[in-house]
């Protein structure tokens, strides 16, 4: 259970004693010539030096019930599982994605779970890590930069300054550059025209990294990006304008997963971090396969609910990479349900299990649609230390009455121990053999794939298109994208596009505004509602709650 007066993540993390990584790599059968060190307690692994090894290691996804302000603590359960699975005698590898700095300063905070069920070193992690982020950044940008520059130098492949599609990135929340004018100063500054930024995360660079499965890959996918359709309305892509291979020069270490570690000293490949609101919130293919092929079960989290993040894995991930899960575990937690329940943020400490019982709705969907493709969760009940027995018995008495396996997990407070009786509940559903499978078929076009995941999935009534997304409809048949996988872009609070909509809602209409086909990474971005790429901060940035002492000790980092 969380006790109130336990240390903070970042005092937590700033006491642990971690183990060398070359002692964690060599846990892993790992060679001093397969990894490069970063660092005492980081390294990149080359994963092209594993592909002789078999990847036999089983994929648990784990993924949540919509996120609610009251948190549910999906990489916490992660980081939990895998301690807990190593306490057992199983040699699990958790796999994350990286943090943005977009949420670390602004309102959600890093990504390396909490308490005593943390990947460290948390700082490092949580900030510059290795520079993945700075060099995707670095990447879109360059293929920015040249855009601007061919049409300034005479512009040969005829290239519309209205209808460049590929926008410049920070890995930073501001709302000043969502819409910008470039070039302005005369004609020796370029041509000006609208451009705009996106955060970092969803942009297709960070898309092709993660689903790259090598460097030749990871090129050829580069070279599709569509950047730009000409004034005869050709597309133009970064193979065009001969951009692939500098934008690899500049990845080429990014592409190689990060090596870190537990506070229990357990394996953690934490690589690429694109969000599962805007993007396909998955970590690295590359990331995934390597630990398949290091351990024997491998646990990887989807951002925010199953909706999205799991949706996406199965969808895009998964079926691009072969790396279906065996075993899924869904997080839930008797605050966040009785939020979705009606209960008001600040009544949360309050017993109240009918709002739980009526919270449940939402759960149920997340499972229903998870066993519609072939899934049978395990409920993962993420404790908290003012649940009342009677709330947290009504809840696993609804899992067993649904069929479902359950724990209680307080990996928290108390590290892989309070997980111990969710690994051994996973254990038994790996031995299941689960057909899981994806929930559309590649065949569908984009509109049915769209009302699919709409009405079937989300529980909605139907599609409302908005005239520039019927024009990328048509467009995008045209030009023969109309079969690309679906990310959606959504509100990550609700079933709907609206976030205030909580539970789990039924009859709505969601609104697609805009399309924005990703030719590089393989899918096409549907904007719905009112979405934004470039998220901004809110009205106290948790960079205003942090400190870094005369010595270099940081506080106030989450």
């Amino acid at each position: 259970m969380r006790a109130m007066t336990q240390p903070s993540d970042i005092e937590i993390a700033n006491a642990a004693t971690l183990r060398p990584i070359t002692e964690v790599a060599a846990d892993l059968g790992l060679h001093s010539g397969e990894y490069a060190l970063y660092g005492e307690h980081m390294a990149k692994i080359d994963p092209q030096v594993l592909t002789d090894r078999p990847r036999g290691g089983k994929v648990v996804l784990m993924t949540g019930i919509s996120p609610t302000p009251a948190g549910e603590g999906k990489s916490s359960m992660t980081v939990g599982l895998v301690d807990g699975l190593n306490r057992t005698g199983t040699k699990a590898v958790a796999a994350l994605r990286e943090p943005s700095l977009g949420p670390v300063f602004g309102m959600k905070g890093g990504a390396t779970g909490g308490g005593y069920a943390q990947i460290v070193p948390m700082d490092e992690i949580n900030l510059h890590f290795t520079g993945d982020f700075h060099a995707i950044t670095a990447a879109n940008n360059l293929l920015c930069a040249v855009i601007d520059n061919h049409i300034h130098q005479g512009n040969q492949l005829g290239i519309d300054p209205r209808r460049i599609h590929f926008k410049r990135v920070l890995d930073i929340n501001d709302r000043a550059l969502r819409g910008v004018v470039v070039g302005l100063g005369g004609p020796g500054q370029g041509m000006p025209r609208e451009d705009g930024f996106t955060i970092t995360v969803a942009s297709e660079v960070m898309a092709v990294l993660c689903l790259a499965t090598s460097l030749r890959d990871l090129k050829e996918r580069l070279a599709r990006i569509t950047v730009a359709h000409t004034f005869e309305r050709t597309p133009v892509t970064a193979g065009d304008l001969g951009m692939a291979d500098p934008m690899a020069i500049l990845l080429r270490r990014a592409i190689q997963p990060n090596l870190v570690q537990t506070l229990e000293g357990n394996p953690a490949l934490i690589h690429g971090g694109p969000f599962a609101n805007i993007a396909h919130g998955c970590s690295s293919v590359l990331a995934t396969q390597s630990a398949q092929r290091l351990a024997d079960v491998v646990v990887t989290e989807a951002g925010f609910g199953a909706d999205l993040g799991a949706e996406k894995f199965l969808d895009i991930k998964a079926r691009w990479a072969d790396c279906y899960p065996s075993a899924v575990v869904i997080v839930a937690t008797v605050r966040a349900l009785k939020l979705h329940g009606g209960v008001a943020l600040d009544n949360l400490g309050e017993e109240n299990v009918e709002a739980l019982r009526a919270g449940l709705a939402n759960l149920q969907r997340h499972i229903d649609n998870l066993r519609s493709v072939g899934a049978q969760p395990v409920v993962a009940i993420n404790a908290f230390d003012r649940d009342t027995p009677a709330e947290t018995q009504a809840l696993q008495q609804w899992c067993t009455d649904y069929g479902l396996r359950s724990a209680v997990v307080t990996a928290w407070s108390e590290g892989g121990a309070g997980a111990e009786a969710l690994a051994q509940q996973v254990q038994q559903a790996l031995a299941e053999d689960q057909q899981i499978g994806s929930f559309y078929e590649d065949q569908l076009t984009l509109e049915e794939k769209i009302r699919l995941l709409v009405t079937s999935v989300y529980g909605g009534a139907g599609v409302e298109f908005a005239p520039a997304a019927r024009r990328r409809l048509r467009e995008y048949a045209e030009e023969g994208w109309d079969r690309f996988p679906v990310c959606m872009a959504k509100t990550q609070y609700s079933f709907s596009d609206d976030p205030a909509k909580v539970g789990a809602p039924e009859g709505f209409t969601v609104t697609v505004r805009d399309l924005d086909v990703r030719t590089g990474a393989g899918f096409v971005v549907v904007l719905t509602g009112s979405i934004m790429t470039m998220p901004g901060l809110p009205k106290k940035p948790a960079a205003m709650g942090m400190r870094i002492s005369d010595d270099g000790v940081i506080s106030g980092l989450s």
